[in-house]
């Protein structure tokens, strides 16, 4: 996610670090019904909060209806949160916004407005509790489950609504399917929880991104549960090296922030935060009994029910493993455990399967770094009959982690027969510089075995033309999103739906239905 243009929102790069942009659902927008709420006076807001100085008015004779760090939602009323962000300082439109009815400012020094200022040393850590306080601090009424990792959050917080649902628990998902960000900015966020309570549900499974954490969304989240599923590069043009992506993650599990800890013991960096956080609970692979991996589904046994997951690839077992885990630590029992996993649906754009009847298949994933592309082409090569070939089509997304790029080259032409080189999202750079970058980490021994189409919609056509029966494609990278980013525009593309366009032409071409 970027700075909203007016909104002097703090820089994140999109959940998986090279997503495009989605609109946020009406249901969820900022000016929804959800967010008009009865006035609360300005100093019970503050109460906890580091207050250096208040001018311009008095707190206790100051009632605030709306808390907003968006100068484009400020309304009559309104506390505007003057947040410094990468391309835009909050201070600089404090004016605007107190012409828009802003009654008074959260702000780190003085700005010239009239309207009562309430400076902090960090707008960002004051305004989580100030709208969580503002929204009555809905996740104490809530059980809140945090899901925070490289890969693998989003099917992890699916599939533990899916249990939540079984146990009779009416739960809200928060994460890359459902807005902008992965984890909303904290004016948002709280208001979405106090929707969720609104609505009568009793449960929400959040993905948690390490850019939330480093930038106090989330501070005044009482969370029942924390999960860390995995670590690996990926963002390291926001934190800059492993070490501080892993701090930056590992503050989910700071003491007392949440009630119980579940971390995945078969990741390095989990066997790590393991010694950190004393009483975590460890899940793994071995915890599967009698597992069989398929492509489009998994059988396993846990903690003696029967499991049937309806997702493939050994990834996803150890996902399913990490809600089962986490809800187990909740007092939900087994049975129902492996009840709501069985019951779970395919989620879009992760491992989705598009079969129109044709004679080979064709996989669609998110998959976009270096560890999780190898996860996806090692399972899909699990589910391969010998004779038969692997295709990868991937690219990597502009303005993001350039160090990545060619591990990504290198581990594509590594576990795949072919390799498609295409474009992800190049946003602000040049497309065959992106392509360049990755090619760099493809040994000359493979370069026989990859193919360049910097088009996606002709990369992902020449794909399907060229499997034959029984092969297996694997469409990495945008998953489930619906537009492809160049240079500020979004141009509508699905790699779901141009793969389905493409398997139609293959089977005319072929004389076969369409």
């Amino acid at each position: 996610d970027h700075d909203r243009a007016a909104g002097a929102c703090a820089a994140e790069l999109p959940a998986s670090g090279d997503g495009a942009h989605h609109a946020v659902p009406a249901a969820h927008h900022p000016t929804s019904a959800a967010l008009k709420r009865p006035g609360v006076r300005l100093d019970r807001l503050l109460m906890g909060v580091d207050v250096r100085s208040v001018d311009g008015g008095d707190p206790a004779a100051t009632e605030v209806t709306r808390v907003t760090h968006d100068s484009r939602q400020v309304t009559p009323g309104a506390l505007y949160c003057c947040v410094v962000g990468s391309r835009v300082d909050g201070h600089q439109l404090a004016g605007e916004a107190v012409g828009a009815g802003a009654v008074a400012l959260l702000c780190e020094h003085a700005v010239d407005a009239s309207a009562v200022q309430v400076v902090v040393p960090s707008t960002r850590a004051a305004m989580g509790p100030v709208a969580a306080a503002f929204y009555h601090h809905p996740s104490h009424d809530l059980t809140v489950v945090g899901v925070t990792g490289t890969n693998g959050k989003t099917t992890t917080a699916h599939l533990l609504a899916a249990i939540f649902e079984a146990h009779g628990w009416s739960t809200g998902v928060l994460g890359t399917l459902s807005g902008t960000r992965t984890t909303p900015e904290a004016p948002e966020l709280q208001a979405r929880l106090a929707a969720f309570l609104g609505e009568g549900r009793a449960a929400v499974a959040m993905e948690v991104s390490s850019h939330a954490l480093v930038q106090h969304r989330v501070d005044a989240v009482r969370f029942s549960a924390a999960v860390f599923t995995n670590l690996s590069q990926d963002h390291l043009d926001f934190h800059h090296s492993m070490e501080e992506y892993f701090e930056a993650k590992s503050r989910l599990f700071a003491p007392g922030r949440s009630d119980v800890a579940v971390i995945n013991g078969d990741d390095p960096w989990g066997q790590r935060l393991l010694v950190m956080v004393p009483g975590a609970r460890s899940f793994g692979l071995v915890d599967a009994v009698s597992a069989e991996v398929g492509p489009r589904s998994s059988t396993f046994l846990w903690r003696g029910q029967a499991v049937r997951l309806g997702l493939g690839g050994r990834f996803n077992v150890a996902n399913a493993l990490a809600a089962a885990t986490t809800a187990e630590a909740l007092g939900i029992p087994a049975l129902v455990v492996a009840e709501g996993l069985s019951t779970a649906t395919p989620i879009p754009g992760r491992y989705e399967s598009i079969d129109l009847g044709q004679d080979f298949s064709v996989l669609v994933d998110y998959a976009h770094t270096p560890d999780a592309l190898a996860q996806v082409l090692a399972s899909a090569r699990e589910g391969l009959a010998a004779g038969h070939r692997l295709t990868v089509v991937f690219g990597c997304g502009g303005d993001r982690d350039r160090e990545k790029r060619p591990l990504m080259g290198e581990v594509a032409t590594r576990a795949a027969d072919l390799t498609v080189l295409t474009s992800d999202n190049p946003r602000g750079e040049d497309p065959q510089a992106i392509i360049d970058e990755v090619l760099r980490g493809v040994p000359a021994d493979r370069r026989s075995r990859l193919v360049v189409e910097v088009d996606r919609h002709a990369a992902i056509a020449r794909a399907v033309d060229q499997a034959g029966g029984g092969d297996l494609i694997v469409i990495a990278g945008k998953g489930h999103e619906t537009g492809q980013e160049f240079a500020g525009r979004i141009e509508p593309f699905d790699d779901r739906a141009v793969a389905r366009e493409a398997i139609r032409a293959a089977m005319r071409a072929a004389g076969g239905c369409s």
